[in-house]
């Protein structure tokens, strides 16, 4: 046994070079704070989970930043004899070996697929990964061949011959992944229209206990909800209209579901209390202050500009609705890219919930409006991108239609749980709010990362503060 094999065995990573880690970490796309300062890259935290040729070890790697705060990331490290030539995706060549990311080789992916069949649980000193399947996954079943999804984004994916896909989470936060909680609630009660969950795996130590990963099936799908609705605009938009009602049922099948168990704490749905409101309110009003204090008043956010106030009075609304409904667990980062057309009907997808939110905040319980204003916000998204990227303009009415024909499917299915505010006028005005809420947070968005797209949260806001009943 050679000294990196003795030293993978006993989850000690000291091996690896400090610099060679942190070029690899920070230039990968899931790592998300490329912005900031980075001081130091190291593993914490290493547990083997293989130690026959080639090595896999599940590691925990601290990014520490100037002002003193720190983030973690997961990642899964592969090690082979440089004689077998690897070279895809290398971290570093150390005494003869090289070490890589992990879920590009098929044979270490298919490594943790077994792991999650066997429901295995891996101790190391530094902390425990626990794998688990779900109740009828097999373990015994056939060899799948692997193949890493398409570009990483915040996460990894790596799926198995078209039937299950591992979704790996890289920057890890403490808790339980709202995505596994929601994914194992609607699959234990046979919600048709998710992959389903088949396992996951987890981590417990003295640094934190996280989801690390979920296993669901594999879903082929025709496009993604986005897709579908720009082809379906460069063609007159039709085709995705004659889905936007369908759309609007399967969101509204969802949040009931969602809300079907009252005896559950973590899902029951509750009404909404003065206090949580209001901390809302004073959480989205400190928002708009930021956003909106160094607004200038030319170019694109002209129609806006100096209009901050009226923004802040048209949310403190949410505060004075009277009847608002109950509050759920729900999607939480709703729009067209997370649902997927099959062709036959629609699959919701990612319930991770808006990444830049820390873990307890995305496992709250919100209004299910949250969700429908998302969506309404995306057909906006949808409909201006065809001009700004195609140069054409979107069909007459085609946003407005999109609206009408995702909340005619939707209110019917959802309104008879008790789950919506009583009465038109009280849910079109806490409707308008959270769409309000969510155009504030894409202009901050457009802001830092894509001026050329300013235009689209500006209009948004506009038509909201000209349309808004007041409170």
């Amino acid at each position: 046994m050679s000294d990196i094999e003795r030293q993978v065995a006993a989850g000690d990573l000291g091996f690896l070079p400090e610099e060679a880690l942190r070029e690899f970490v920070l230039g990968r796309r899931w790592f998300g704070a490329k912005s900031r300062d980075v001081v130091q890259v190291s593993p914490l935290s290493a547990v083997p989970l293989r130690t026959a040729p080639p090595l896999l070890v599940a590691a925990l790697v601290e990014v520490r930043f100037q002002p003193g705060t720190h983030e973690l990331y997961q990642l899964l490290l592969g090690l082979r004899p440089e004689t077998d030539g690897w070279d895809a995706t290398v971290v570093a060549r150390v005494d003869g070996w090289t070490a890589y990311d992990a879920l590009a080789d098929p044979l270490l992916a298919g490594e943790l697929l077994h792991l999650v069949r066997g429901s295995r649980t891996v101790q190391a000193e530094e902390g425990t990964l626990g794998f688990r399947a779900l109740n009828g996954f097999a373990a015994g079943a056939a060899e799948l061949e692997a193949r890493p999804l398409g570009t990483e984004q915040s996460n990894s994916s790596v799926v198995f011959g078209e039937e299950l896909i591992l979704k790996v989470y890289r920057r890890l936060e403490a808790g339980v992944n709202p995505e596994l909680e929601l994914l194992r609630f609607l699959t234990e009660r046979g919600f048709p229209h998710v992959a389903p969950l088949v396992g996951w795996y987890e981590y417990t130590g003295r640094l934190l206990e996280a989801t690390l990963g979920v296993l669901q099936s594999f879903v082929l799908g025709k496009s993604d909800g986005w897709t579908f609705a720009l082809e379906s605009l460069a063609g007159g938009g039709e085709s995705f209209l004659a889905q936007a009602r369908r759309l609007g049922e399967v969101t509204g099948a969802m949040h009931v579901a969602l809300a079907s168990d009252a005896s559950d704490p973590h899902f029951a749905p509750e009404e909404p209390s003065a206090e949580a409101l209001g901390l809302l309110t004073a959480t989205v009003d400190e928002e708009i202050e930021q956003v909106f204090l160094d607004l200038a008043e030319d170019g694109a956010v002209e129609p806006i500009a100096g209009r901050g106030e009226e923004v802040r009075e048209q949310l403190r609304q949410l505060s004075h609705i009277g009847a608002a409904g109950r509050v759920i667990r729900a999607h939480g980062d709703y729009h067209l890219g997370q649902v997927l057309w099959t062709g036959d009907d629609w699959v919701v997808l990612d319930f991770e919930g808006e990444p830049a939110r820390a873990i307890p905040e995305r496992r709250r319980k919100r209004s299910p409006l949250r969700d429908v204003a998302g969506m309404l916000r995306s057909f906006a998204y949808a409909a201006s991108a065809t001009s700004i990227t195609e140069g054409a303009e979107p069909p007459p009415e085609w946003e407005s239609r999109a609206r009408e024909e995702f909340l005619a499917g939707y209110v019917p299915v959802a309104d008879p749980s008790g789950l919506l505010p009583p009465g038109e006028e009280a849910f079109e005005r806490l409707l308008a709010v959270f769409e309000l809420e969510k155009a504030v947070y894409e202009l901050r968005y457009e802001l830092d990362n894509r001026p050329d797209w300013v235009e689209i949260p500006v209009a948004g806001i506009r038509r909201l503060l000209e349309t808004t009943t007041p409170a």
